[in-house]
């Protein structure tokens, strides 16, 4: 029994920290629909900066990487892909673009998992294939030792697995015995304890993710990437999926901390959202101003991605001349030289 078909029968109290967390999201999507209802061309900018942290973070997570240089060509363009990752990093837009266009309209079942996950691998020969061997997730320590974190559902088994998960979810879907985004969460999780996929099974679950949000009426995911801010707080994704993955084969797992982090995980995505349109509509004047005001609102140290993201419809080249006329006027100091490199507010270094 999967933990999905496990709470439809048993679910009768939600742990209080979930029922605030739920509470909030439905405050949410209230407003959602006046946010989405501001400038074009403000939505536009935050659409397209969450396709690339979407197609860059979700990929980074599991360690496929390409140049920053050739990201947007990726992403926007239609380019030949060089090599393995590159095909990969355009597979994922590939389904990414099909669930923003198409979600609504989707079903969730399993021709959709293999479409997806096909997508993802391009012309390698297991895309769109269910796993032939056993995929444990293994831990390597820095001794070399390794160690089985956690054993997955058996290759003879997953196809029924996957297929009992997809009947849960449309179950609940139905019944509605359960909050919906109750069942999402606890789906990601399932679909993560079964690991149907030799590879790319992460990517799938937070494409799958983006989806049953955007059929729950959430469409956060469009204008900020949940991958983003779920990588940056990886490591509290692999805390929980951890707590919550203990016992899972008995039927004795504790679901909750995995659903929270990802009902937090949503609730910091509308946050940020309502954050960065209540700061483009607001009139600040020229785009130097813009890029002055995001500064002063960051923390005292910030990086150049940070101030992107704060900044969606300034240019990069703008946001890097006002970076070197504050340095100049000694307003900001650098901590180090990259595009990883940390910015200081005031003109004393920070002590090494």
């Amino acid at each position: 029994m999967n933990t999905l078909e496990k709470l439809n029968d048993e679910l009768q109290q939600l742990p209080l920290i979930a029922s605030f967390n739920l509470a909030d999201l439905a405050e949410a999507r209230g407003r959602q629909e006046l946010f989405t209802h501001q400038s074009p061309q403000k939505l536009k900018a935050l659409r397209e900066h969450a396709i690339v942290e979407s197609v860059v973070s979700s990929n980074r997570i599991e360690g496929v990487e390409v140049e920053q240089a050739r990201v947007r060509t990726l992403v926007f363009g239609k380019p030949q892909p060089r090599d393995r990752d590159e095909e990969e990093v355009r597979g994922y837009r590939q389904a990414l673009k099909k669930i923003h266009e198409h979600g609504a309209r989707m079903v969730v079942d399993e021709a959709i998992v293999l479409e997806l996950h096909r997508s993802i691998r391009g012309d390698i020969w297991d895309a769109g294939r269910y796993k032939e061997k056993e995929g444990d997730i293994i831990e390597t320590y820095p001794d070399g030792r390794r160690r089985i974190r956690f054993k997955t559902v058996s290759a003879a088994e997953t196809p029924a697995a996957l297929r009992g998960l997809i009947q849960s979810w449309n179950q609940s879907m139905r019944e509605r015995r359960i909050p919906p985004l109750v069942a999402l969460a606890v789906f990601n999780l399932d679909f993560l304890c079964i690991h149907p996929f030799r590879d790319g099974n992460g990517r799938v679950s937070r494409l799958l993710l983006l989806l049953q949000l955007y059929q729950l009426g959430f469409e956060v995911g469009r204008y900020i990437s949940l991958e983003r801010l779920i990588e940056e707080n990886k490591e509290r994704y692999y805390e929980t999926l951890d707590a919550s993955s203990k016992g899972w084969h008995q039927g004795k797992q504790d679901p909750w901390p995995y659903v929270n982090y990802l009902l937090f995980i949503l609730k910091q995505a509308y946050k940020e959202f309502e954050s960065r349109l209540t700061q483009l509509k607001t009139p600040k004047g020229s785009k130097t101003q813009q890029v002055e005001n995001a500064i002063a609102s960051l923390p005292g140290e910030f990086t150049f991605a940070e101030l992107q993201r704060a900044c969606p419809n300034v240019s990069r080249d703008m946001i890097r001349a006002v970076l070197r006329r504050m340095k100049t006027e000694n307003k900001i100091v650098s901590l180090g030289h990259g595009p990883g490199a940390r910015w200081k507010k005031g003109n004393t270094p920070k002590k090494r």
